[in-house]
């Protein structure tokens, strides 16, 4: 008989990391476990309130499918039981490690893909000042590729103190929504001049008509506009890329689902992440052989992480040990 045990932990973070919507030191996330015939499969959540969601209500969607899931219910069913979003997510992801850990395979042998290489990430500098970032960036100028949390206004001085202190990553920003449309022509070649290759989620989602049919200098990622294939219709002329996080997609059974999709419609992938543990992190490595950036450093960005965890050599992270999942 399967049982399922739901709890919440509450990471801290390295410091306080900043974005346009807000700024945080702490991160939440609930961990489900589904236990069956000796197994246990589990999973790692982060609820989130841009999509209006909390802990209490996606513990809420979790425990309303407590007794279908200690019943047996299997992730084809659950595609439906749930709309995407976390708490399928957690579901999802914890019926593929138990699955794994039952039948002695590896996740990725279930999904029927390849094994994932180590992988390099990009690193996340906190929204701060022009000043501070730069501070931000010569500590990191070591590591390959920076990402920059920027909100809008004063954002071609955050870059440019960025490339001042780390001359030699390759950068990529994140606006998350936090742009206007008027700031796209003069903002996207200054930026490209300063070497950034990709801009994500520069306008809000579902207003991002600006896009178009447009040709920008650097291209534009979707990311609070996708979650599943049901939007890879309203990205088309808009977005050459999408990121995938599993916590958009309601888990791994989805998001292999819309990478297969979105590359046979000619989009690239980014592979990310909302902040939790190497145990939230540990299924979207299996996505990674399909996309062309990697932004998995989320528990790189808290004080501490699960145990065990990812094994993490600078930015370069590995595949996950059996233990931890899959």
């Amino acid at each position: 008989m399967r049982q399922l045990h739901v709890r919440t932990a509450l990471w801290p973070m390295r410091g306080t990391f900043r974005i346009s919507r807000g700024a945080r030191t702490e991160t939440p996330t609930i961990i489900v476990e589904i236990e069956e015939a000796g197994a246990i499969g589990r999973a790692e959540c982060v609820p989130y309130p841009r999509y209006g969601e909390s802990i209490e209500s996606v513990s809420a969607e979790i425990e309303a499918l407590r007794q279908e899931i200690e019943g047996g219910m299997e992730r084809p069913a659950l595609q439906n039981a749930l709309s995407a979003g976390a708490a399928r997510n957690a579901l999802d992801c914890a019926l593929w490690d138990l699955e794994a850990k039952r039948s002695g395979k590896r996740a990725w042998e279930i999904a029927g893909i390849d094994p994932p290489p180590p992988v390099t990430s990009a690193m996340t500098l906190s929204l701060d000042t022009p000043e501070n970032m730069a501070a931000a960036a010569r500590a990191s100028a070591h590591l390959p590729l920076l990402k920059l949390k920027v909100t809008g206004e004063g954002d071609l001085e955050r870059v440019e103190a960025v490339r001042g202190g780390a001359p030699n990553s390759r950068l990529i920003v994140d606006a998350n929504e936090g742009w206007q449309p008027e700031m796209l022509d003069s903002l996207l070649p200054a930026l490209a001049d300063l070497g950034v290759e990709l801009v994500e989620q520069p306008l809000a989602a579902g207003d991002d008509d600006a896009l178009l049919g447009r040709d920008f200098a650097i291209p534009i990622c979707a990311d609070e506009a996708c979650h599943t294939r049901a939007d890879l219709d309203s990205l088309e002329g808009r977005y050459p890329m999408v990121n995938v996080k599993l916590d958009k997609s309601g888990g791994l059974t989805e998001a292999l689902a819309l990478v297969r999709e979105a590359r046979a419609r000619g989009f690239q992938i980014m592979v990310g992440c909302m902040v939790g543990s190497s145990l939230a992190m540990a299924p979207a490595l299996l996505l990674t052989p399909f996309a062309e950036f990697v932004d998995l450093d989320g528990p790189l960005l808290l004080a501490r992480d699960c145990e065990p965890g990812l094994r993490y050599d600078g930015v370069i992270v590995h595949p996950p040990e059996p233990q931890l999942w899959g």
